[in-house]
């Protein structure tokens, strides 16, 4: 598979190393954009180019873990589920109350477990064995 496929599309399976790997380049490019930004515009602009960096890796995040749902026997929509609660919960705290504040971190607490532990722990699902298929269809057949 391709990086721009594994970044980009919703569909097809990763394993855990892949996984793995593909979200640690997007954390990894997104903390050189936080570091090197200030360094090369001005205060303001590097909060906005942070900002946008990080709103962008929402979709590399959500095509890694639509995939790996997929894998693991999902539907592809969980794993962009997952990815949306853990992330934007932050994103609404500047609009909401502070009394959701809690409430808004405890959803992307508990998304961030369940996405850690059914996406980033447990192995792929089984694959149907194609020649037990075969065998136990040939001996309903008889």
């Amino acid at each position: 598979m391709s990086l721009i496929r594994l970044f980009t599309d919703f569909h097809g399976r990763i394993g855990l190393r892949t996984f793995w790997l593909g979200s640690l380049a997007v954390a990894l490019v997104l903390l050189a954009t936080q570091h090197i930004a200030p360094l090369v515009t001005a205060p303001r602009n590097a909060a906005e180019i942070t900002a946008f960096a990080k709103a962008f890796a929402l979709f590399p995040w959500a095509a890694l873990a639509a995939k790996r749902a997929t894998d693991r026997g999902s539907m592809p929509l969980f794993g962009i589920l997952l990815v949306c609660a853990i992330v934007l919960p932050e994103q609404l705290r500047p609009v909401l109350s502070i009394g959701w504040r809690p409430s808004l971190e405890a959803i992307s607490t508990m998304a961030w477990v369940a996405a850690f532990i059914d996406l980033g722990l447990m192995p792929s699902a089984a694959e149907e064995d194609k020649v037990a298929a075969a065998a136990a269809s040939a001996k309903a057949a008889e």
